[in-house]
């Protein structure tokens, strides 16, 4: 993939995950790379939270948003620049029958395998996006 063109892709599928974690939790000021409420430790302490029925929710809504925000942007790229299909491919993620809370297993069973502080300086959009890549792109 050209490198300008991974660029504006992970812009506009970050802008989208955000998007759609800001409607999950309207009261929650809007999150982003910028904000340091929205990293990946925090993410990855409402995730593990099990027993905490609003933390759960919090979590599940901000995987999904960011999950659907990267592919809706995916696919909108596609359709709006000629890539070959294997880069398409190459950047999609394949979670056809794969539920949420296996997504949330995942990127925490990830987010133990890196220290504390990365997770705090790590956005919470890019932690998810990386595991879930990892465990679930098209091959």
């Amino acid at each position: 993939m050209k490198p300008a063109l991974s660029v504006a892709l992970a812009t506009f599928t970050l802008s989208f995950a955000m998007a759609a974690h800001a409607q999950n939790a309207p009261q929650a000021p809007t999150p982003g790379a910028s904000d340091p409420t929205f990293s990946a430790y925090s993410l990855a302490q409402q995730c593990a939270a099990r027993s905490d029925n609003a933390a759960l929710g919090q979590c599940v809504g901000a995987v999904r948003g960011i999950v659907r925000g990267y592919q809706y942007g995916v696919l909108f790229l596609s359709q709006r620049v000629s890539l070959p299909d294997n880069e398409t491919r190459r950047v999609s993620l394949c979670l056809t029958d794969t539920k949420v809370s296996s997504i949330i297993d995942d990127f925490l069973a990830d987010a133990k395998q890196v220290n504390e502080a990365d997770l705090k300086r790590t956005p919470a959009e890019v932690a998810v996006l990386g595991s879930v890549h990892a465990h679930h792109a098209c091959t």
